[in-house]
């Protein structure tokens, strides 16, 4: 059995749980091929009820993929996705998992972070999410800050926690793979956070690299790298297309704020990555790294529909919880 065959099945059997009676669909695009028929292939194992469904790789992450491919989703009972862009922040999928599919993305996965990414103790996974998930809950306010500048402040309002264990075996239920991350779309917040870790489209950044933005009332106000803002004004003119076009009461300058929305504060709790790869599907789930993304967050608690969702990875966090220091998990030595 092939690295890529035991990772599969990892997927398949241990994280959806998939049964006989189950109506599968794997989604992959031309770009991960190799990892979706992987899958495809554990997957047909264990129900006739199968199908693969591959497309052109979309323009970017966030963005809606083919009614044909929205279709599959919203037929199956579960699903796997590894694709080139994510679709975790899509209507596509939230509206499967909304009428009860379970499953899992796997955005930007390549065949090494596939294999190290399932090669890990989900038990453990499990009890760092279950115990950071435990001392956020109820929280109104988080803070944090590092060595290289950062000091944002998050209202978090009524909004909901949510953990990424990997486990998709209930109906409804989601997550990325691989998982590992406690996360929440704060209702609002203000300051500085500076990316020294991960994030597209540069990957991994060098030694000294830092992308640094600016947070006023929940929106980036500064972003002081290029082609980041230039990915995010491009997002943001296509909010100013669609959105205004169907709410005539909406100016062109409301919609466009979508792209610029703090979308999302995670807390990594894969204690098996034990250091970045370059890859924000595995970088972000890394014990002791906070993950901070502008954009989409209708999906993961929030009210704001963009064609993005951007993740930056923080190395070396100090969390605060209504003032009091957490115990950010570590990683496995």
């Amino acid at each position: 059995m092939s690295e890529l065959d035991a990772a599969a099945e990892t997927a398949v059997e241990q994280c959806l749980a998939l049964e006989a009676d189950d109506a599968c669909v794997i989604v992959t695009d031309d770009e991960r091929e190799p990892i979706g028929e992987a899958l495809y292939a554990v997957a047909s194992e264990i129900t006739d009820d199968v199908a693969i469904v591959r497309y052109p790789p979309g323009g970017q992450h966030g963005e809606e993929p083919p009614e044909a491919v929205a279709a599959a989703l919203a037929g199956a009972d579960a699903f796997l996705a590894p694709t080139t862009k994510s679709l975790s922040h899509t209507r596509a999928r939230s509206d499967a998992t909304d009428a009860g599919a379970r499953g899992a993305t796997l955005p930007g996965i390549t065949e090494d972070v596939f294999v190290a990414g399932l090669d890990a103790d989900y038990d453990r996974i499990l009890e760092e999410c279950t115990r950071t998930l435990e001392r956020v809950s109820g929280a109104d306010e988080i803070r944090v800050t590092t060595e290289r500048g950062t000091d944002i402040t998050f209202d978090l309002g009524d909004r909901e926690w949510f953990d990424d264990t990997g486990d998709v075996s209930e109906p409804g239920s989601f997550s990325n793979l691989p998982a590992g991350e406690v996360f929440i779309s704060p209702a609002s917040a203000d300051g500085t956070f500076v990316v020294d870790g991960t994030m597209r489209p540069h990957g991994l950044l060098e030694d000294g690299q830092e992308l640094e933005f600016v947070v006023e009332d929940g929106l980036v106000t500064e972003i002081s790298d290029d082609e980041i803002r230039g990915d995010v004004e491009a997002a943001a003119e296509e909010c100013e297309a669609q959105r205004v076009s169907k709410r005539s009461g909406e100016t062109a300058e409301q919609a466009g704020d979508a792209a610029y929305n703090l979308a999302e504060l995670g807390i990594g709790t894969n204690v098996g990555v034990t250091e970045l790869v370059g890859s924000v599907l595995l970088d972000e789930k890394a014990a002791g790294t906070v993950h901070i993304a502008i954009g989409d967050d209708a999906g993961i608690g929030g009210n704001v529909e963009a064609p993005i969702h951007q993740d930056g990875i923080l190395r070396e966090p100090t969390v605060y919880v209504d003032g009091e220091e957490l115990e950010l998990p570590t990683p496995d030595v």
